[in-house]
């Protein structure tokens, strides 16, 4: 595999198509017993899990571009929150955990209602040497209404200092993410500028 795929749930109502449709997932997932954190999963996953291992997932960028209005902010005012963008030369380092078939189903229920705020799952393939991993990540496109996208670096640093929602202050989310990249010895310039720009004011 070497992209992702959209895995989009058919409308409601269409019970038939829905059948078919989670018939072939169920298979699909076979396989698929991990799930890839590179934003608040990776320092609290709150789900039951078998294993963790640090994981890459290469082609892919971590960025601040998505909107929270049901974590770290609020309708209106909402905080950013990291979403992954298309980028073939770069690697975004993260935490892959194993789940058990026995709650797989429940875990991704689980999940799907945390990361309901514009995140989609897509089937990946990590990097976690000296293993490649099938598993599932979550992340937010483009072309969900919640997407902010890119902006001045101060200015999203304002907007992360103000904002704060039900899972707290948007600036905890930012600094808990740095703390957790710094202490796996990783690199991301996009966070640590952040941060940085988070702390001058």
């Amino acid at each position: 595999m070497t992209a992702m795929e959209w895995r989009r749930f058919p409308p409601p109502g269409r019970a038939a198509v829905a059948s078919r449709v989670a018939t072939r997932y169920s298979a699909r997932v076979s396989s698929l017993r991990w799930i890839f954190g590179y934003g608040s999963l990776v320092w609290r996953p709150a789900f039951e899990h078998l294993e963790r291992r640090p994981a890459r997932l290469h082609g892919w960028a971590r960025r601040f571009w998505q909107g929270s209005t049901d974590h770290r902010g609020v309708p209106g005012a909402p905080g950013r929150v990291v979403t992954l963008v298309h980028d073939p030369d770069a690697t975004t380092a993260g935490m892959a955990y194993r789940v058990s078939e026995a709650v797989w189903e429940s875990v991704i229920a689980q999940l799907d209602h945390r990361e309901k705020g514009g995140y989609e799952r897509h089937e990946v393939e990590l990097s976690a040497a000296p293993d490649t991993l099938p598993g599932l990540v979550y992340l937010a496109s483009a072309d969900n209404p919640s997407f902010l996208g890119p902006a001045p670096l101060e200015d999203m640093a304002a907007q992360i200092a103000a904002a704060r929602g039900p899972s707290g202050d948007n600036a905890e989310y930012l600094l808990r993410l740095e703390a957790w990249l710094r202490d796996q010895g990783e690199d991301d310039a996009h966070v640590f500028t952040l941060a940085d720009a988070l702390r001058r004011r």
